[in-house]
């Protein structure tokens, strides 16, 4: 009976409490993102000092999106900047990659939630094993000469997919362009942006900067986006 009552008694204590995972783990991974992102800033900087002005970056090639060009890499800067990668990061089995922005004047910590990574993987291997089958896309509806909606009850989905934002906590819906690449749509999170902060926007501007400035996050798997004559969202123009 003994026996029995402490096998509950420490069941209960890995289920409840975490007692037996590290304390620093449990400690490092309930630490707001905000003041890791602060860490990780103050590590570039001395970091760039130390270089002469060098960035502790992975190498992407030039075709990459601006938004995940340039991967911070954490095993240049730890030990000596920084003990060990946030407890947020990827690298430490968190759920955001960390990315830096305006490299060339300012650079500044941003994050990128992979769960979208991975919702748009997801959808991309359905779309690809559909393509082998039939040769195209199952377009569904045009948004602009380029981009489309999928119909995706032909790919298998009972709901259609979607990823939730990182600004605004809403669901956001997936595109598809004409090469056959899947992006998330930003213009809810855009179009709260814009009313919410004061902005000099233009048609024919990318508005995406409203995001970067705003937020913690970058509008990762995005394509550009502008606003019309009435400052509404819209997907940018090719020819832009």
């Amino acid at each position: 009976m003994r026996f029995s009552t402490a096998i509950v008694v420490m069941l209960s204590c890995i289920l409840l409490s975490g007692c037996l995972y590290p304390e620093d783990k449990l400690q490092k991974n309930t630490i707001p993102y905000n003041d890791q992102i602060q860490t990780v800033q103050s590590a570039i900087e001395q970091y760039q000092q130390d270089t002469n002005g060098l960035l502790p970056i992975k190498t992407r090639d030039m075709s990459t999106p601006i938004y995940q060009k340039y991967p911070i890499d954490f095993s240049v800067l730890t030990p000596k900047y920084m003990a060990e990668p946030p407890g947020t990061a990827y690298e430490s089995g968190g759920i955001y990659q960390y990315v830096l922005v305006n490299v060339e004047e300012n650079p500044t910590v941003k994050l990128i939630d992979l769960r979208v990574a991975d919702e748009i993987h997801e959808l991309t291997v359905k779309l690809n094993v559909y393509r082998q089958a039939n040769g195209y896309p199952p377009f569904k509806d045009v948004i602009t000469d380029s981009i489309y909606t999928l119909d995706y009850e032909k790919l298998g989905y009972k709901e259609d997919p979607m990823v939730e934002s990182p600004y605004t906590g809403e669901y956001l819906p997936l595109v598809i362009d004409q090469n056959a690449q899947i992006y998330v749509d930003y213009r809810i999170d855009l179009n709260q942006a814009l009313k919410e902060h004061e902005n000099t926007f233009k048609p024919g501007d990318d508005i995406r900067d409203i995001l970067v400035d705003q937020y913690h996050f970058v509008p990762a798997y995005s394509l550009p986006y502008t606003i019309d004559e009435n400052g509404e969202p819209v997907f940018q123009p090719e020819n832009n």
